[in-house]
């Protein structure tokens, strides 16, 4: 198992996207109207600083959160926000601050700044806007994120089912209803170039328009390409894929149907689904192997010996055989039934005084993901891939298959 931890920073900033030496219609064609923004155009950045290393057992953490942003939030504030990145950030004079060069200098800049402990930087993301953000990675790698909505009518259903079995598969989703999607489109490249993007502004905007065109307020079990396949999310999410693809190479997309409820394709031909499930509890963290000024110092605030609590979010998702024929990978009543029953006995609960899974382990963000993995995986037919945990907006614990 891979587990990380990652912490939510903002800042606010003005940027230009223009490589200098390149013609204007150059730079339309590859960053688009905005390059025109001779003084900058502004966002509301959200950077997302990822670690990886091991979980001390006497603490319950991979890292303390709060020298991440203490750490971090002095290089955001020091070099990134309200400023005009073009002029005021040196890294920036001869690169265009896209969100990927971005997130490759937020890796550059914060990375050494943990080499006094065991956990690692291994990836920054950063989110620009609703429909654009970008990965980098401490392999070098990026990942640039392209968001699109669409709105559109369906029957859940596949052409390969007897209505028999359709009705007993999908239930009431089999009669017309309609969802806001939310797709993303994710491109990938193992070395980034800090000047061409990924993939160019031209070449997403029509690619985007025409899947908008073929899509947007549609039926879609008419729609032509969609007629001889299940009307499924992980089909849709497999179409919507292979669309893109015979444009340009794409690692992956993900649609949601819903804001908790999402399937991915990937290039690999995988098919994976996700699903979102809130619960709140109470807890304090607290070693008990540490003396009560120990804890104080590890754990401020909450320490408290009174508890404080959370509204927890949980980010399921599983993969496995995908079942061509029907269009599914897993049956969604028992995806969400699974889910349900593991967090249910910690469910408006104090989590170190009412469960027995934190009598002997601090109740922090690494030791509740990992034991709600167990609850999770043994029902889910040890088809779980990877499960993430919000204790808060801003702080966020994963666990990965490896």
């Amino acid at each position: 198992m891979l587990l990380t931890v990652s912490k939510r920073l903002e800042f606010s900033a003005s940027r230009r996207l223009k490589v200098s030496h390149w013609s204007d219609a150059e730079n339309l064609s590859t960053f688009g109207p905005e390059t025109n923004a001779r003084y900058g155009s502004g966002r509301n950045y959200v950077a997302y600083f990822v670690f990886v290393g091991p979980v001390d057992p006497t603490t319950g953490m991979l890292i303390n959160i709060s020298e991440i942003k203490e750490r971090a939030g002095k290089i955001l504030r020091e070099r990134f926000d309200h400023k005009f990145l073009n002029e005021d950030n040196p890294s920036f004079r001869d690169v265009p601050p896209t969100a990927e060069n971005i997130a490759r200098q937020l890796y550059f800049d914060v990375a050494p700044l943990f080499s006094d402990t065991e956990a690692n930087l291994c990836a920054c993301h950063l989110t620009e806007s609703p429909e654009r953000s970008a990965t980098y990675y401490s392999s070098g790698a990026c990942e640039a994120n392209y968001w699109f909505e669409f709105s559109a009518a369906r029957k859940t259903m596949s052409p390969y089912l007897s209505a028999e079995e359709n009705a007993r598969l999908f239930g009431e989703s089999v009669s017309i209803h309609g969802h806001n999607y939310r797709a993303r489109l994710t491109f990938r490249a193992e070395r980034s170039n800090d000047k061409d993007p990924m993939v160019r502004y031209d070449a997403i905007d029509v690619c985007i328009r025409g899947l908008r065109t073929e899509l947007d307020h549609r039926y879609l079990n008419e729609v032509n390409g969609l007629k001889e396949r299940p009307i499924t999310t992980e089909s849709l999410a497999g179409y919507i894929y292979e669309r893109v693809n015979t444009m340009f190479p794409l690692r992956r997309v993900r649609l949601h149907e819903r804001d908790d409820f999402f399937a991915e394709a990937w290039e690999s031909e995988s098919i994976f689904l996700g699903l979102r499930a809130p619960f709140h509890a109470a807890h304090r963290l607290h070693a008990a192997t540490l003396s009560n000024a120990q804890n104080t110092s590890l754990y401020g605030k909450c320490n408290n010996p009174l508890g404080h609590g959370h509204r927890y979010l949980t980010e399921t998702m599983i993969g496995g055989e995908y079942n061509a024929r029907s269009g599914t990978l897993y049956n969604f009543v028992a995806f969400r039934k699974a889910i349900e029953e593991s967090i249910e006995p910690w469910r408006d609960r104090h989590l170190d005084l009412e469960t027995e899974d934190f009598r002997d382990a601090p109740s922090t963000g690494e030791n509740i993901v990992r034991a709600l993995w167990l609850k999770m995986d043994n029902r889910l037919n040890q088809r779980l891939v990877r499960l993430r945990l919000w204790e808060t907006t801003n702080n966020r614990f994963t666990l990965r298959r490896t």
